[in-house]
């Protein structure tokens, strides 16, 4: 199996309805994502997948997110936007839009050095 792990950032607030604690106010992060595709072959000339064709979808869908209030101004809709349903959001954005001979593994959304949250299927 080979794979590939594609980055990109977005900024953006949010607040977590019911939650208990500073996270239930409004506060921004910078979020890093990463995104690990696998597959079983590779082109005639040895790559999986273009990093710059992995990339361009990426950064399609994180537009979508910069630069908004995750709870009112981006397609999440009613979700609570935690970490864990913005990367279930990225993941089936991008599953959506896969060539066909490749499986999206993981997606993982940071929002600082130390925390984190996956989605996987």
């Amino acid at each position: 199996m080979y794979g590939i792990i594609i980055r990109d950032t977005f900024s953006a607030a949010h607040y977590l309805r019911g939650y208990k604690g500073k996270c239930e106010r409004i506060h921004g992060h910078n979020y890093s994502v990463e995104v690990q595709i696998e597959g079983e072959n590779l082109d005639n000339i040895g790559i999986l997948w273009d990093f710059n064709e992995g990339k361009e979808l990426l950064r399609g869908i994180l537009e979508e997110l910069d630069h908004s209030l995750l709870n009112k101004d981006s397609p999440l809709g009613s979700l609570n936007p935690t970490a864990e349903n913005i990367a279930r959001f990225i993941f089936e954005k991008i599953r959506e839009n896969l060539p066909p001979h490749l499986r999206l593994k993981r997606v993982i959304v940071w929002e600082n050095q130390n925390s984190a949250a996956y989605y996987e299927e």
